[in-house]
């Protein structure tokens, strides 16, 4: 292909890719989260299909991401919902026995993964799409070559928590700090944040507590019947 000639979109590519390596971070934090509590084969499952459905989410989002961060009070209810997920995550909701089996453990894993991610990626494609310059074929394949990163920090991920149990409360806390952040950079609160900006660093670190304040209370009861 006469594009691949082109020294632009080698270093669109590379662009595109060393932002996602950036952004990615939660989003692996939350794979992780998302697929500790299941059986190791699940997992692996689970972090391939959230992954790679995460990836393409991303690609068709970047076409409506602008628009769609332009409406009033969505990023507070995406917000919000990011917290739930978080809270969720925390309490190790998916780690419990489910109606549908373990078919109907990945399938909520899954679902987890991909609510989050389209929360918390709405501003990223942003930044995906301007480094791809228009070009389709330069988004898609730079988010293509990413879904391999995210894979292996989501693994990685899941190795260290059952390693150190203390990240997943880190984790959490972070799905919160973005939470807090998401809310308060609505549209709807533009004016409000321009003049108090310390209300940014306000809201995600409210979050940050939100989350690990409510799933310390709602772990309480489990501690208590297994004690």
């Amino acid at each position: 292909m006469e594009i691949l000639q082109h020294a632009d979109f080698w270093i669109g590519l590379i662009k595109i890719v060393w932002i996602n390596i950036i952004l990615s971070g939660d989003n692996a934090v939350v794979i992780a989260l998302a697929a500790r509590s299941l059986p190791v084969e699940q997992q692996k499952k689970a972090v391939l299909f959230g992954s790679g459905a995460a990836v393409v989410l991303r690609i068709a989002l970047t076409v409506v991401a602008a628009k769609l961060l332009e409406i009033s009070f969505l990023q507070i209810i995406g917000g919000l919902l990011l917290l739930w997920i978080g809270v969720q995550l925390l309490t190790d909701g998916d780690g419990e026995d489910h109606a549908d089996g373990a078919k109907g453990g990945l399938m909520a894993a899954v679902r987890t993964i991909l609510i989050a991610d389209l929360v918390m990626s709405l501003d990223n494609v942003i930044a995906v799409a301007a480094a791809a310059q228009g070009s389709m074929v330069l988004l898609i394949l730079g988010l293509a070559i990413s879904i391999p990163l995210v894979i292996f920090g989501s693994t990685l991920m899941i190795k260290l928590m059952e390693r150190f149990p203390v990240i997943v409360t880190f984790g959490a806390a972070l799905i919160g700090w973005v939470a807090g952040e998401t809310i308060v950079s609505d549209t709807a609160l533009k004016g409000t944040l321009e003049s108090y900006a310390w209300l940014h660093w306000a809201a995600a670190i409210a979050g940050a507590l939100f989350v690990l304040g409510a799933g310390k209370l709602l772990n309480r009861p489990k501690l208590e019947a297994s004690s």
